[in-house]
């Protein structure tokens, strides 16, 4: 099984928010058991589309304030509402938005629709630098970045006016 459940990110708001999509392929594993003759794709998983989604916007929002990676880590997810079954097919817009970024958490707020209707929201708390990083951080870190830059087509044009870019920036 994969664990990557972001398919394509849209449009990113540094500090504010960030669109994206997750299109939910009948070939995913999770089908032949949930459910036998009627797959639905299991709110687990769009939790974590939605958090995958979170992170990346916590990851950018944090370096261009602070200069450093931060590592989110999903820690709560309060306010769940589950409105819709997902099905085969379906391609999910997912959308997060900042309510709090604080030294070491953040705290979003998260929606998935499918056809324009709400299947999903939440509010998803985050922690991040739990522990001391390891040693190959600078290794996960561009991991992270690489992901992005696959799926996230404006990842470029982002690198152009980012921290990055600028004189002693990191990239």
């Amino acid at each position: 099984m994969r664990w990557l459940f972001l398919d394509r990110i849209d449009e990113v708001v540094v500090g504010a928010s960030i669109t994206g999509v997750k299109a939910a392929a009948l070939a995913e594993d999770y089908f032949g058991e949930h459910f036998p003759n009627f797959p639905v794709v299991p709110g687990v998983i769009v939790t974590e589309a939605l958090a995958q989604l979170s992170g990346k916007l916590i990851e950018l929002s944090v370096y261009e304030e602070r200069g450093f990676w931060p590592f989110p880590i999903l820690s709560m997810v309060n306010k769940a509402k589950y409105r819709r079954f997902v099905r085969p097919g379906s391609v999910i817009a997912m959308r997060s938005e900042v309510i709090s970024l604080r030294d070491e958490s953040a705290m979003m707020k998260v929606e998935a629709q499918v056809d324009g209707q709400r299947v999903q929201t939440a509010e998803l708390t985050f922690v991040f630098n739990p522990g001391e990083l390891p040693e190959d951080a600078a290794m996960i870190e561009g991991l992270e970045r690489r992901m992005l830059q696959q799926i996230w087509p404006g990842y470029k044009a982002y690198l152009a006016t980012s921290r990055a870019s600028r004189p002693g920036g990191e990239g």
